[in-house]
């Protein structure tokens, strides 16, 4: 499958994103459909590696943050409308993330078991990703202040 065919606003914005917190270069050599996989898609089989119950890492957050950040500033990109992530994650795993613009939640989704977060297949976070960027036009449109 070629990257080309597969990327999209989301995805692109998500490899910046990436991309910028690579402070020592270590993801150089890697593609960004490597990287995206690295990152974020977990098999049937490292799924059967991470216990049921277990605390979340900071660095796991950051990840999971980051779909939401690529997804604002996606919609800042298109729209002009600043927007801001907001999370909040227990030691468990246990939270919720929401982007908002204006006073319009654009996306709010909870987690259980964040520890355990990630996609079976890069397709589904290419998907996913493109599905609540435009949720977010869709919502925001319907519901944006008149001026």
């Amino acid at each position: 499958m070629s990257e080309v065919a597969t990327f999209n606003a989301f995805t692109e914005e998500l490899i910046r994103q990436l991309r910028a917190t690579d402070q020592f270069g270590n993801w150089a050599k890697m593609s960004d459909e490597e990287l995206l996989i690295k990152k974020y898609v977990k098999t049937k089989e490292d799924l059967k590696q991470i216990p049921i119950i277990a605390d979340i890492d900071e660095m796991l957050i950051g990840e999971i943050k980051m779909i939401f950040k690529a997804v604002a500033l996606q919609f800042e990109r298109k729209t002009g409308v600043m927007c801001n992530v907001v999370m909040e994650m227990s030691h468990e795993g246990f939270g919720r993330c929401i982007v908002i613009a204006d006073r319009i939640v654009l996306v709010d989704k909870y987690f259980k078991d964040a520890h355990r977060f990630g996609f079976r297949t890069i397709e589904k976070l290419y998907e996913e990703g493109e599905k609540y960027l435009n949720s977010s036009f869709e919502i925001y449109n319907k519901f944006k202040p008149c001026m």
